[in-house]
């Protein structure tokens, strides 16, 4: 089996893992964890395993001038990203936020407008707009309807500034993983991931009765910890080497489809024809930022 199906099935297996996480993370917030205890729990537990697996990796530097770069990585992946994805899925519902993180190809190519001063076609720009309106048709006529989803507007646009951050981490990680090892690069960024969490989440993760949790809630955490942080962020990194950004985004398109499935089968959220409009809007905008691309990128 060569490298290329390698990374396509790691981009797979990285998209279903996500797309059951929006439920199963969701199953545990804030009764048992609240979200930035959440985080530091994740941070810290993926930081642990990467740093306990690099005894096996290859031995790197880090050059001196690629610390600025790894800072930003672990600010935007590692803080950020999280710590507003968590607390929107603490506020809204899993299958607003599978939907919502799909938008993340829109954002990296605004940011790569901006930062690389890329050129966005028509149909480009059609799809951001397109994209974005299907966003706030999440934020705008989503109402809370019970107690495990108490504020659907504020959560769906933590969501968005979740994939505003996830996609700059895309484009400043992406020059990183040409020049060292997955393993080195995802155990600095989770440790000093979890120095810059460290103030905010303590407190949230002290807090837990951890001598009391039921096997319901030890197994979900167990599973964001092991699944969802310690072995997708692996084989993100692993298809990224392999596999072009662009071609990577196309994987994105499962992560709702799985998470909508799943939510629905397990009973924590239900289609409504607000999500189902929305859903539509985002697929199609995603579908007009990346078609070019992913025909002519391998």
């Amino acid at each position: 089996m060569n490298s290329r199906v390698l990374a396509i099935i790691a981009a797979i297996l990285a998209s279903a893992i996500y797309g059951i996480n929006h439920t199963v993370a969701k199953g545990v917030m804030p009764g048992y964890i609240e979200p930035f205890g959440f985080i530091f729990l994740r941070v810290s537990g993926a930081a642990i395993l990467f740093w306990a697996i690099s005894v096996f990796a290859p031995k790197e530097k880090i050059a001196t001038s690629d610390w600025p770069r790894i800072f930003g990585c672990a600010f935007f992946g590692m803080v950020i990203n999280m710590l507003f994805f968590f607390k929107g899925l603490n506020l809204s519902t899993p299958i607003n936020s599978s939907v919502i993180v799909t938008l993340s190809p829109v954002m990296v190519l605004i940011l790569g407008a901006v930062l690389i001063r890329e050129r966005i076609t028509l149909l480009k720009s059609l799809g951001i707009i397109v994209g974005l309106t299907g966003a706030l048709v999440l934020v705008l006529f989503s109402h809370s309807s019970n107690e495990n989803a108490p504020n659907i507007p504020l959560g769906n646009l933590l969501f968005i500034i979740n994939a505003f951050s996830y996609g700059l981490y895309l484009i400043l990680v992406k020059p990183l993983t040409a020049k060292y090892n997955a393993i080195t690069l995802m155990k600095w960024l989770f440790l000093i991931g979890v120095l810059i969490n460290f103030p905010v989440t303590i407190g949230e993760f002290t807090a837990v009765d951890w001598n009391n949790l039921p096997f319901e809630a030890t197994w979900r955490m167990a599973f964001v910890v092991l699944g969802t942080t310690f072995a997708t962020y692996l084989l993100n990194i692993y298809a990224l080497k392999q596999l072009s950004a662009s071609t990577i985004s196309a994987f994105i398109y499962l992560q709702p489809l799985i998470a909508i499935i799943y939510a629905v089968a397990t009973g924590a959220d239900r289609l409504t024809l607000v999500k189902i409009v929305a859903a539509i809007l985002v697929f199609a905008g995603v579908y007009m930022v990346t078609i070019k691309k992913t025909k002519t990128r391998a």
